[in-house]
């Protein structure tokens, strides 16, 4: 077999073959076998290879890939593999030298010049398999998107999303076949799309209006984002206890005695590259953690119904723990056990009891013990007076 990559992964456009260029040419003229989506394999011009229709569900075609290896394989994805394509998908089954990719004009590449929108100021998104509210942490009057969606159905479904988080008026330029002799552009309103089917592919470009809610940026979200039976950390409480947290980039959390998921869950909402797992002993507050962060966009939140300590072995191993639930000497005792050095630790406590666990611990082990005490006001006879909240007593510690 020779040196050379024996796959090019070939970002191609609804141009093809007049967008071609001499390169994709090339490795097509060398292919043996063409694999990609029906649309794709008619988008080419003529050549000599076989053609192979990948198949559905996507995850299928790449073991039957893998199978071709020492054969030139060109595997087909629109404009940029990498941008919401299938190009990440197959090159990490693949060693470096094995493959080559040679993108064309990604959609939203095409779709931002024609509306004259800064590429680096405009959120993108791919909605090909994933839920509208993927869009819900973004959404506020005046933000910019540009959204794939699967099929033309789905832009009554955006139009309808937009609608029901009370952005109705935002203005969408509707895109079928963007950069090819089909392009069509459709401006209309959120609320006011026509009955008519649009052709995929799809997608829509979005400048957001309207008088809907906002996620706001900083932690402490306002506690009625989060269905909720009452087991839950409160705003302020919320806010001090990300802030203990300390989010990084690519850093795992484990969020022990969930509630409601909102720690977990604003802990996802500060970076797309972290990731959390909610640990919930009662199966009706693990199906409100998953419900509520699917409504808040973040459904990569990983929710594993069982008590700490017997739930965590098996999972991945975190950087970050959050006791919110449970806190007991052996969850205590197990996390000091089996976790890494420089794993972060953050325990709340309410009760006398839990108290003197965290003290103890802090005894052993080091670390900062913070007393919060909060307090908001309140009616008071016919005047107004403070009312305080039961104090919480919060240890922080790397292991």
């Amino acid at each position: 077999m020779s040196d050379a990559p024996w796959l090019t992964l070939l970002g191609i456009g609804e141009d093809a073959p007049d967008g071609l260029s001499a390169a994709s040419l090339s490795a097509l003229a060398a292919a043996e076998i063409v694999m990609g989506p029906p649309r794709h394999l008619g988008l080419l011009p003529d050549v000599n290879a076989e053609r192979i229709v990948w198949p559905v569900p996507f995850a299928d075609g790449i073991a039957r890939v893998l199978a071709l290896r020492g054969r030139r394989v060109v595997v087909l994805a629109s404009g940029d593999p990498f941008w919401f394509g299938a190009g990440s998908s197959i090159a990490r089954h693949l060693e470096a030298g094995e493959w080559t990719a040679l993108p064309g004009p990604s959609t939203f590449s095409l779709v931002a010049a024609r509306m004259g929108w800064p590429v680096e100021r405009t959120e993108c998104f791919g909605l090909h398999a994933a839920p509208m509210d993927r869009l819900r942490p973004v959404l506020a009057r005046g933000v910019r998107m540009i959204v794939l969606l699967r099929d033309g159905a789905a832009v009554q479904d955006l139009g309808a999303y937009l609608a029901a988080a009370g952005f109705g008026g935002s203005r969408l330029s509707v895109f079928e076949a963007v950069g090819g002799p089909r392009e069509q552009r459709t401006d209309v309103c959120a609320s006011e799309l026509p009955g008519r089917a649009f052709a995929h592919p799809v997608c829509a470009a979005v400048e957001v209006l309207g008088k809907g809610a906002a996620l706001s940026l900083a932690s402490g979200r306002a506690d009625d984002w989060f269905d909720s039976d009452g087991q839950m950390t409160k705003r302020p409480m919320r806010a001090l206890t990300l802030s203990a947290l300390a989010p990084r980039p690519f850093e795992h959390l484990w969020d022990i005695g969930g509630g409601s998921g909102s720690i977990g869950i604003e802990w996802l909402l500060s970076h797309p590259s972290v990731t959390a797992t909610a640990i919930e002993p009662r199966a009706d507050r693990a199906g409100r953690i998953k419900h509520n962060a699917a409504r808040l966009g973040v459904d990569r939140l990983e929710v594993i119904e069982g008590p700490a300590p017997q739930a965590l072995p098996g999972l991945k191993r975190p950087d970050v723990v959050f006791v919110g639930g449970g806190l007991t000497a052996e969850l205590l005792g197990w996390l000091v056990k089996h976790l890494s050095a420089d794993t972060r630790i953050v325990a709340n406590a309410v009760t006398l009891e839990s108290e003197a666990l965290l003290s103890a611990a802090q005894q052993r082990l080091g670390g900062d013990l913070l007393r919060i005490e909060l307090a908001h006001s309140a009616p008071l006879g016919a005047k107004r007076g403070w009312k305080s909240s039961y104090p919480v007593v919060q240890w922080s510690v790397t292991l």
